[in-house]
């Protein structure tokens, strides 16, 4: 038997049975491969409400998260931010930047043992405080810092 048939046909029979799964609904592909997040903290376009629905309110706030940004980014569309958190048991990490449209920049989770410790690019409208804030130990800290923009990246 000719190979090429021999593993087109074999194609075809999976890929048909995936179709046919997806089809009946015991695969749900959009499920399988997409973490559940918080769509409400996302979209949220105030700072204390996007705080409040991601789970960070009443935060203290704590020197021992150590915030490295620049204090001048020239381009807003393109900040590198990174943060490192101090307090033991911390289970999550979050970036808030208060004057963009979604003050929600990004969520972390840590697993067991894992070094708290975040690093990315971050798009910032304008001017703004950059509030990194942490839930350890079944209480919530924060700390911010000021980067100032010449060039927005959010639309501005």
């Amino acid at each position: 038997m000719n190979q090429f048939r021999r593993a087109f046909l074999k194609g075809a029979g999976t890929v048909g049975t995936v179709a046919m799964a997806i089809a009946t609904g015991l695969l749900k592909p959009g499920a399988v491969f997409a973490a559940t997040w918080n769509t409400l903290a996302f979209t949220t376009k105030d700072l204390s409400e996007a705080i409040s629905n991601a789970g960070y309110a009443g935060a203290t706030d704590s020197s021992d998260i150590v915030i490295k940004a620049p204090d001048i980014a020239e381009n807003g569309a393109v900040v590198p931010v990174s943060a490192t958190c101090n307090i033991p048991g911390t289970t999550s990490m979050a970036i808030f930047v208060e004057k963009n449209p979604a003050p929600m920049i990004a969520d972390f989770a840590f697993s067991n043992g894992a070094e708290p410790y975040i690093s990315t690019r971050i798009k910032m409208a304008k001017t703004s405080v950059v509030r990194v804030s942490v839930k350890a130990g079944g209480k919530n800290y924060t700390n911010s810092r000021e980067v100032k923009v010449t060039i927005g990246g959010c639309g501005g």
